[in-house]
């Protein structure tokens, strides 16, 4: 796995994995190209033998104390393999070195993997959204991370490990490329 960060020639990788994820609800190829090219975003992709396999977003004013997180998707074929935990901690390790204090995000109520995948990293259910992503009237699921706690824990863990692996598997990003 190779994560790096996105640029605008990943646009139409993103848009066929977006499209692949989220059939009824994907963004635009126009709503996506201006993320990219935000002073606000920030997009990493994963690579694998030079195929897109993944992508996530972070939207963070310069400033704030609070950011968001704007979708991750991973390729069906390449999920249960850490590489959705992998992009989220990359996402988190930039937040903090924003000086955020607090990452929101937005998950679909029919999706008990990823609502899984944020609890364990420390999101919280904080409330949610009646029918949200429409048109398939799903909920969202309102979550929030305390990005102090956060990277305390994970820099303690990766510590006490020796290695970047498991919690403080982002710890190992240098802001180009995460191995």
């Amino acid at each position: 796995m190779s994560l790096r960060r996105a640029t605008g020639d990943d646009l139409a990788a993103i848009m066929a994995l977006e499209r692949a994820s989220f059939p009824t609800d994907a963004w635009s190829e126009a709503m996506m190209r201006e993320e990219l090219a935000s002073p606000h975003g920030w997009y990493v992709v994963d690579d694998e033998a030079g195929r897109l396999v993944g992508y996530a977003g972070l939207r963070a004013v310069a400033g704030a104390k609070d950011a968001d997180i704007q979708t991750i998707a991973i390729a069906e074929v390449s999920r249960g393999r850490g590489r959705g935990r992998s992009i989220l901690q990359a996402l988190l390790e930039e937040a903090a070195r924003r000086g955020v204090g607090h990452v929101f995000l937005e998950v679909r109520a029919d999706n008990p993997v990823a609502q899984a995948l944020y609890a364990s990293e420390g999101f919280a259910e904080i409330g949610r959204k009646p029918r949200y992503y429409q048109p398939d009237d799903v909920d969202a699921v309102v979550m929030k991370l305390d990005v102090r706690s956060w990277h305390a824990a994970s820099t303690s863990a990766a510590t006490g490990a020796g290695s970047a692996t498991g919690a403080g598997a982002a710890s190992a990003w240098d802001g180009g490329v995460c191995t």
